[in-house]
């Protein structure tokens, strides 16, 4: 008899078998009583005409929209509205980590990918984790840095495409972390689930723990070492960061608890200018960024599922679900193999997102059974603390950002009195010597953030992103396929409940765990979970995992945008 494994939302020792399957039915999609648009959407369609934002935080987004009331472009909210999540969702983001970006500048009507990574300390090496008889590198820690690029990211950004003083655009964030603001229900979550580690160290809990303990629901949290870290950047550029007080207190907090950063790490940093690369899918042109982050992941999961009439099966459909995860853990396999960073390997980039290697691929898809060993998962890839944010102009300038320092708070540690944590980013390298992604010095780790555009007939259409480690790439085509094949609108799309599958084999070299486990989110149907298990998968229900989406889509037509948040996280979109 098969079992269904249950996550947190029941007792963990809960299981259902199929012959007493029927209590799932409580977890079908709720229907709201809604007199239009999808009855499962959590809220409508936000409408506007000039400009918007969406991210995960409704102070962000209305520090984000006031730049663009007061005349700056989609880059100079996109910036503001970044530096305000670091301040309130600094688990999830914050100067101590990187960012990526999509960007479609309206005068030339061209679309710019911005890799603002760091690369891992000149001075260390797989030899520090040999003699140390590590085979892996730890999730937190000295061990586990690699150089912030946000800030570099953000004069790249502006330095191209900014209106705004920078100093006018770190103004608010800089206000709000001296007068405080209220923590909100999901991030008061995320802070205590931290609150252990950062208890462990006395900076981070002189930073995040006030009295002690993590903020709750409605506390009132200041950051006066943040707003004195934003106030020498806005003072003094880039340079305060990277060559200034800045880098000189990370590099003293490093060389005082074991890290291996240097001066010259910081001063040498710079972010990179990349393509952007697409693939059509069904008159669509999706947008990812290249390696060393997984964007195309998404352009290969599409490019399977082009093959099939996704339409006729039914969203929800256990045809539907078991294609899609078939085609992730195909897609996931050559992550797992090739995914890095550029600057080291070749990578056949152009390869892995052809159709014809689609067509490939789909010969290896058998529709009545799961597939085994595609090789086992890494829990460090399962779960990510990231934000996305998105800005729309009134000259239809489109900005796709994300941003994260990895794990919640990164690597837990924060270096001195400078307000923010060091991400974790560089747990995600290799120590294996064969692997395209093994550790070496001054090379960019593999990245699981991603932001995505879609353009029709030359023009954007949607500018969009789903946070959350793995489930990203899987969050990106499951949004795509909801309002292109399903037909659903922008928030229907983003408050469809998901699947999550996990367990492929990982960048970091850990092999695959079988057919790997599809975790559902409630509202997946007994039918569909039912034969997905015929079919040999295996299923837990969990809470939790499933992203977090924010889109804006253009309209033309009718010359307005259309803005979409969800329900998982706190965020919301604005417009005016």
């Amino acid at each position: 008899m098969v079992a269904v494994r249950f996550g947190r939302l029941l007792p963990a020792a809960f299981t259902l078998t199929l012959a007493s399957l029927s209590p799932m039915t409580a977890f079908a999609q709720r229907s709201y009583d809604r007199i239009a648009g999808e009855t499962h959407q959590t809220r409508s369609t936000v409408l506007a005409t000039e400009g918007m934002v969406a991210t995960s935080h409704p102070l962000a987004a209305e520090v984000g929209l006031d730049v663009l009331k007061a005349g700056g472009n989609a880059v100079d909210a996109a910036i503001a509205t970044n530096a305000m999540m670091g301040l309130v969702e600094p688990m999830s983001c914050g100067i101590g980590g990187d960012l990526f970006v999509i960007y479609w500048d309206a005068k030339t009507k061209k679309l710019y990918g911005l890799n603002a990574s760091g690369r891992s300390p000149k001075a260390i090496h797989r030899g520090v984790f040999e003699a140390r008889g590590l085979n892996e590198i730890p999730i937190d820690g000295p061990l586990s840095w690699s150089v912030p690029g946000c800030v570099d990211g953000w004069f790249e950004l502006h330095d191209r495409f900014g209106k705004t003083a920078m100093p006018d655009l770190l103004a608010p964030s800089i206000r709000y972390a001296r007068k405080g603001f209220p923590v909100t229900e999901i991030i008061a979550s995320y802070w205590k689930s931290a609150e252990p580690s950062l208890k462990k160290l006395p900076d981070a809990a002189a930073t995040f723990l006030p009295n002690g303990h993590s903020p709750v629901e409605g506390e009132v949290f200041k950051n006066e070492r943040l707003a004195a870290t934003y106030q020498q950047i806005a003072e003094h550029g880039r340079n305060a960061f990277y060559q200034g007080s800045i880098a000189q207190q990370i590099v003293d907090y490093s060389q005082a608890n074991g890290g291996y950063f240097s001066n010259d790490d910081f001063a040498s940093h710079q972010s990179t200018w990349v393509e952007p690369v697409s693939t059509n899918y069904r008159g669509y042109d999706v947008w990812e960024l290249p390696p060393n982050g997984q964007g195309i992941a998404v352009l290969e999961m599409l490019n399977i599922l082009e093959g099939y009439d996704i339409a006729s099966m039914g969203r929800g459909s256990a045809d539907y679900l078991h294609t899609l995860i078939e085609a992730k853990k195909l897609a996931f396999a050559n992550r797992a193999k090739f995914y890095s960073d550029p600057e080291f390997n070749d990578l056949p980039i152009d390869e892995l997102i052809s159709k014809p290697l689609a067509d490939q691929q789909r010969k290896r898809i058998d529709p009545s059974k799961a597939a085994s060993n595609v090789d086992a998962g890494d829990p460090k890839l399962q779960h990510g603390d990231t934000i996305y944010l998105t800005v729309v102009d009134k000259d239809r300038n489109c900005c796709s950002l994300i941003q994260s320092n990895y794990y919640g708070f990164g690597s837990k540690h924060v270096p001195g009195e400078l307000g923010f944590a060091l991400q974790n980013r560089g747990s995600l390298f290799s120590l294996d010597p064969d692997h395209f992604n093994r550790l070496e010095p001054g090379k960019r780790p593999f990245h699981t953030i991603i932001p995505a555009m879609v353009t029709k007939d030359g023009l954007p259409w949607l500018c969009f992103g789903v946070m959350g480690g793995d489930m990203q790439p899987q969050g990106h085509t499951q949004v795509l396929v909801n309002m292109i094949d399903f037909q659903m609108n922008v928030q229907a799309a983003g408050d469809a409940a998901r699947v999550r599958h996990v367990g492929s084999q990982q960048p970091t070299g850990q092999v695959a765990d079988g057919v790997g486990t599809v975790n559902v989110e409630a509202g997946i149907g007994e039918a569909a979970i039912l034969e997905l298990l015929r079919r040999g998968h295996r299923i837990a229900r969990v809470r939790g995992g499933f992203g977090g989406y924010q889109a804006i889509q253009i309209d033309y037509e009718n010359g307005i945008l259309r803005g979409a948040t969800e329900s998982r996280k706190d965020g919301v979109a604005v417009g005016y």
